[in-house]
């Protein structure tokens, strides 16, 4: 009870790792495997844990950021940096989807309207793409 599984296979996950791209995509086609298992080991240590990741885009950098489930907008700009948080005035939040459709581009999501100002009390989601405004 409350016990939760992931089953890999090891050797397996090792075999396809050592394929060529075309290759492991032939063959895991064929096993009827999805996605790779360590991708599901991770996606359920985040759900065990209670995890989300949230991302910060600059023009050289993508990054993503982990934070407990509940954590809020000064929680986020603290996973940053300190000196964030502690200057904290609000963040630009943006849906993953949305930044994808509107070219990657905070000004494109403004355009378009799916770009959020959001308080210290906002409550990151998973996928969220933040852009954090502070002033020390």
């Amino acid at each position: 009870q409350g016990v939760k599984l992931c089953s890999l296979y090891g050797s397996l996950e090792m075999d396809i790792a050592e394929l060529e791209e075309e290759e492991a995509a032939a063959f895991t086609e064929g096993l009827d495997i999805t996605e790779p298992g360590r991708e599901r080991l991770i996606e359920e240590a985040y759900r065990v844990l209670g995890l989300i990741s949230f991302f910060t885009c600059g023009p050289d950098e993508v990054r993503a950021w982990t934070l407990h489930d509940g954590d809020n907008a000064v929680d986020a700009a603290g996973a940053i940096h300190s000196d964030l948080a502690r200057g904290f005035i609000r963040a630009q939040v943006v849906a993953f989807d949305d930044y994808k459709k509107h070219g990657s581009s905070f000004d494109e999501c403004r355009k378009a309207g799916c770009l959020r100002l959001e308080g210290k009390e906002y409550l990151v989601k998973d996928g969220d793409i933040i852009e954090i405004r502070f002033n020390v």
